[in-house]
């Protein structure tokens, strides 16, 4: 009965927050068809002011941490939201009815980070006397880029090749040149994909702010523009994106299980993941068991913060219902509700 009343008082709790409260009063308000617009260029600029903000802390984060003892927990995060990504784009976006791009999108979020439930799972160590390294807050935009850079490559590949098919079909186009250059042609789409990824507007913001962070002093400005104007923006970001998944929420009604499913079995599926590499870096450097469970907590969540606006500027196509409403409507609760158990089999594997 405590357990059933936890989940209740999480997904409540869930809902009042700024991220998802803002999000379902957007689908209220496209419901009732209310003539409030946000213009385009205002959205766009929210956009980059959101991901400059999330860049730079993350830059000074890196920044101030210490590099050698970072070096391999951070190559091991940034590699763990590359297989979260990958696993689901051979899962959910593989099953009937889901659109790759839609499935990409929300395996790119649960491959990112959610601040808050690291947050929640700093508390409960905190609370619990265990601790943990002090660079943990760096690890999280390696994990976070990572992911979100794997899914925009891969739903823009997988449309380019979608496009190309196409074209062949009409008989105007073939697919490759024939023999060996074939693959030529292939590594030349993949690595200009690549490269207009990361010129794209929202992945330049994000990386830029993080170059900014690291080699710049922008401590200043940071901490007296972008930190104040952060939760307001973000929370227009989501009324914004709410008002979009409603209008886009017919395409999700057929397949809405196949998201479900994995919401739920996801969290704890990428979390046992973050646990087997945080054993890797606990037995090559000798990372603390208070690291490992938070790297599994952050292999666990998906991202609130970075994501959205980083997918939605980069995969407008994509369908908001879809990866935000599996993302933080459903892997949030369940990825906080997991903390205890990560703290469990770390004290069963390691020890504290």
């Amino acid at each position: 009965m405590d357990t059933l009343q936890d989940i209740i008082a999480t997904l409540v709790s869930q809902v009042q927050k700024p991220t998802l409260a803002f999000l379902i009063c957007g689908m209220v308000l496209a419901a009732l068809r209310s003539e409030l617009r946000v213009p385009e260029p205002v959205y766009k600029f929210i956009v980059m002011l959101l991901l400059l903000k999330v860049g730079l802390g993350a830059g000074i984060a890196i920044r101030e941490a210490d590099v050698v003892a970072l070096a391999v927990p951070a190559f091991l995060a940034a590699l763990i939201g590359i297989v979260i990504v990958l696993l689901g784009s051979r899962s959910l976006a593989r099953m009937r009815g889901v659109a790759r791009v839609d499935g990409l999108a929300t395996a790119g979020l649960f491959g990112a980070v959610s601040a808050s439930t690291l947050a929640a799972g700093m508390a409960v160590l905190d609370s619990d006397g265990i601790a943990y390294e002090g660079f943990i807050g760096a690890l999280y935009p390696f994990m976070d880029i990572a992911a979100l850079v794997t899914a925009i490559v891969l739903a823009r590949l997988a449309a380019a090749r979608e496009q190309t098919v196409s074209i062949q079909a009409d008989g105007t186009a073939t697919m490759g040149g024939g023999g060996g250059n074939g693959q030529g042609e292939t590594a030349g789409i993949v690595g200009q994909i690549v490269a207009d990824t990361f010129r794209s507007a929202a992945v330049s913001a994000l990386v830029g702010g993080i170059a900014l962070g690291l080699l710049a002093r922008p401590d200043t400005v940071f901490e007296s523009f972008y930190e104040p104007l952060f939760r307001g923006l973000l929370s227009i970001l989501m009324l914004i994106m709410g008002m979009e998944a409603w209008s886009r929420l017919s395409e999700l009604r057929k397949v809405a299980h196949a998201y479900l499913l994995y919401a739920i079995a996801a969290p704890l599926v990428h979390g046992l993941i973050g646990f087997g590499f945080g054993l890797v870096a606990h037995h090559l450097t000798g990372f603390s068991a208070g690291g490992v469970v938070l790297l599994s907590v952050m292999a666990a969540s998906s991202s609130d913060i970075s994501g959205p606006p980083t997918i939605r500027g980069a995969l407008p196509e994509a369908n908001p219902s879809a990866y935000v409403g599996a993302s933080t409507g459903i892997g949030t609760p369940v990825a906080i509700l997991s903390i205890p158990l990560f703290v469990a089999l770390a004290g069963a594997v390691i020890g504290f």
